[in-house]
């Protein structure tokens, strides 16, 4: 006599993605909801690529840069990549910067900027930007007129020519 062995299958993050996208329209989130629904897991990642890279790199400052991804297919789904780096990376869309201080095991928040409709967007709609969204405005900006990359080359240590 031969038992079957079933096997309860989860569901993937495609088919997830897929039931979700058939289920709502596409303006039913917020920025701010999609970005709250995004970040669910933001912290402990960042922790453990610090982790990782303090002991890589025991008594040297460093870089964490988080890029986030589209799915190609599954528009409703977003990936964070977590990087540790020695130099500080250039600017790119939708991408956030952090440096780690071994002195004082300190990370400072860098800057953020956005994909790059929303960089766009933002860069044209400057004078109507709303309050809460004025910190993310500053950042385009500045690397818009090439700050932010001069900020990175000084931190890099490289010649900056004016």
């Amino acid at each position: 006599m031969s038992r079957k062995i079933v096997r309860k299958l989860e569901p993937t993050v495609g088919s997830l993605a897929v039931s979700l996208q058939k289920n709502m329209s596409e303006n039913t989130h917020s920025a701010h909801e999609q970005m709250q629904e995004q970040l669910s897991e933001y912290d402990k990642n960042i922790e453990e690529c610090v982790s990782r890279h303090k002991k890589m790199w025991p008594s040297s400052d460093f870089y964490v840069e988080v890029q986030t991804r589209k799915e190609r297919l599954l528009k409703n789904v977003l990936r964070h990549q977590f990087f540790g780096k020695h130099a500080c990376p250039t600017p790119q869309y939708d991408q956030i910067v952090y440096a780690y201080h071994h002195v004082d095991d300190r990370l400072e928040f860098l800057w953020v900027l956005p994909d790059k409709e929303t960089y766009k967007y933002l860069k044209m709609n400057a004078l109507s930007v709303p309050e809460e969204e004025r910190e993310l405005l500053q950042f385009v900006l500045e690397d818009a007129d090439g700050t932010l990359l001069k900020k990175v080359k000084i931190r890099n240590k490289e010649l900056v020519h004016e």
